[in-house]
């Protein structure tokens, strides 16, 4: 199959619109363009200066000249750092510099720009475009299924912590279904100006939607694909829409009520997987209980191991972006391989920094950088980049 026949999946632009209210561009930009100015009175270390001067010098010039600059401000990042106050904006820059372009420059340092830990690898949904809907991932007896020990997950925090702004509770599963999600999000927080949870909002009660305001939750991803009934169930097998509408309007009043200056951005984020689904209909439907409606484009990860092998060479941005934690300790380097084939490391027993800077990490690395990937199973079936 050649890759021009086929759609290629860039990770960093998996956003295909997204509706929120206008924030203020030039406010946010002019406290960039006066960091940019005192850059060098900020007490990071050199490196960090370094980046933060960079990333602001590209944001400045992009925004002078009216063209994208390697590193810009998205809409949902511009919403981001208007929630931020000054003495936190110097780490958020750093963090999304490093998050955007080190992919792209492919340039690597002692931790990666993002974590993305897995409460749970179990889901109460079958969605159709899941790996959910494949039973070797999900029959008990193969091992993959479980919930994440608060012990190996405070673990993980305590390595993170200082090294890594950005934090996501999301994976192959639904992290609202382990038990001790509430003491999760209160170890961590504080710790990450970064912290996302992705949630299909089934179990998000009382007790969780206080326990996620408490935790500074900067992100709060609600997936849901539909504005309708029978779409979303259809779409989202074993959902019921009434269950999740009630749910995240009893989040948007806690937080409106208790918690009036929170600064946690709500999202409905559906996969646009059919003509069926409209951004207008969604935000109409959602758009008084959230902040934000998006769609992100959809990739056939519910079969990745029986896709046909492509002719791909592009390296997989993932590789410097994120590491995923899995439940069990399992270090993967993304979650398309959600049998864990390409796995690079135990968190139970090694370094977070040294897996990342590992053999196995830096050979896949190479591997993609020589336009190998047709010898890896199963980048050469995967369209991500």
């Amino acid at each position: 199959m050649s890759t021009r026949q086929m759609k290629l999946y860039d990770k960093a632009n998996s956003i295909l619109e997204i509706r929120q209210d206008a924030r203020d561009y030039q406010n946010v930009f002019e406290r960039i363009r006066r960091l940019c100015d005192a850059f060098d009175k900020h007490p990071a270390s050199a490196y960090e200066t370094s980046i933060i001067k960079q990333a602001c010098d590209d944001v400045v010039a992009g925004s002078a000249a009216g063209e994208a600059a390697r590193f810009a401000l998205r809409e949902h990042v511009v919403e981001e750092i208007g929630r931020l106050s000054d003495e936190e904006l110097p780490r958020y820059i750093c963090y999304r510099y490093r998050y955007d372009v080190f992919p792209y420059k492919k340039q690597l340092d002692d931790f990666p720009p993002c974590l993305q830990i897995e409460p749970a690898s179990i889901c109460n949904y079958r969605c159709v475009f899941c790996y959910h809907t494949d039973r070797e991932l999900t029959l008990p007896k193969n091992g993959y299924m479980g919930l994440m020990t608060l012990e190996l997950f405070k673990k993980v925090i305590d390595q993170a912590e200082g090294k890594c702004e950005a934090l996501s509770l999301a994976s192959r599963g639904e992290p609202l279904i382990n038990r001790d999600i509430e003491d999760m999000l209160a170890y961590a927080a504080g710790k990450f100006l970064a912290l996302k949870i992705n949630t299909n909002a089934w179990f998000l009660d009382e007790r969780k939607s206080h326990a996620i305001l408490q935790a500074g939750v900067s992100t709060l991803v609600f997936s849901a694909d539909a504005a309708s009934e029978p779409l979303y169930s259809q779409l989202r097998v074993n959902g019921k829409l009434d269950r999740i509408l009630a749910n995240i309007r009893q989040f948007q009043e806690i937080r409106a009520h208790h918690y009036p200056d929170s600064i946690t951005i709500t999202r409905v984020s559906g996969v646009r997987f059919g003509d069926d689904q409209n951004l207008d209909d969604m935000e109409q439907f959602w758009g008084d209980l959230v902040d934000q409606v998006a769609f992100v484009k959809y990739n056939p990860w519910e079969n990745t191991y029986d896709r046909p092998v492509n002719d791909v060479t592009t390296p997989c941005s993932d590789l410097w972006r994120r590491m995923f934690v899995w439940w069990d300790g399992t270090i993967n380097p993304c979650d398309v391989d959600y049998l864990s084939t390409l796995a690079v490391g135990d968190a139970d027993n090694e370094e977070l920094s040294e897996i990342w800077n590992g053999d196995k990490y830096n050979a896949l690395r190479k591997a993609h950088l020589a336009c190998r990937r047709n010898s890896i199973t199963p980048c050469m079936r995967c369209t991500f980049v």
